[in-house]
């Protein structure tokens, strides 16, 4: 009778912890910067992180000022979050637990673009791509 109990316990428990955003998908998202020409500085929040072409893991559940400086030229974005629903549902149909734990981690959250470039050839043009 012991082991049965223990059992159900262990399977409600996967049941509780495998409903969560925390686990499936992670509380951060790697994201691409690149630059027409490429060797453009990216600023992320005001630091200097590098040159174009780049990839970071940036955490979901803040929203980002990147800077891209190039020959005496800055163009600016602001990278944004957004709340996934499709988690939330499933949090919410999982019970308490995992609404508390992405709540906390941020999970729910994902950025608005996973890939960001920007031009400097073109005057006057800058429309961050989405690949």
């Amino acid at each position: 009778m012991k082991t049965k109990i223990s059992v159900l316990l262990v399977v409600c428990l996967c049941l509780y912890l495998t409903n969560c955003a925390t686990i499936f998908k992670g509380t951060s998202q790697k994201t691409y910067f690149g630059s027409n020409p490429s060797g453009a500085e990216v600023w992320i929040d005001g630091k200097m992180m590098g040159k174009t072409p780049i990839n970071f893991k940036l955490i979901t559940k803040k929203t980002y000022i990147i800077d891209f400086k190039y020959e005496g030229q800055t163009k600016t974005i602001n990278l944004i979050n957004h709340v996934g629903g499709g988690w939330i549902i499933l949090d919410v149909l999982a019970g308490l637990l995992p609404v508390i734990i992405d709540a906390v981690t941020g999970a729910w959250y994902s950025l608005d673009q996973k890939n960001i470039r920007v031009d400097f050839k073109s005057p006057g043009v800058f429309e961050p791509s989405l690949q």
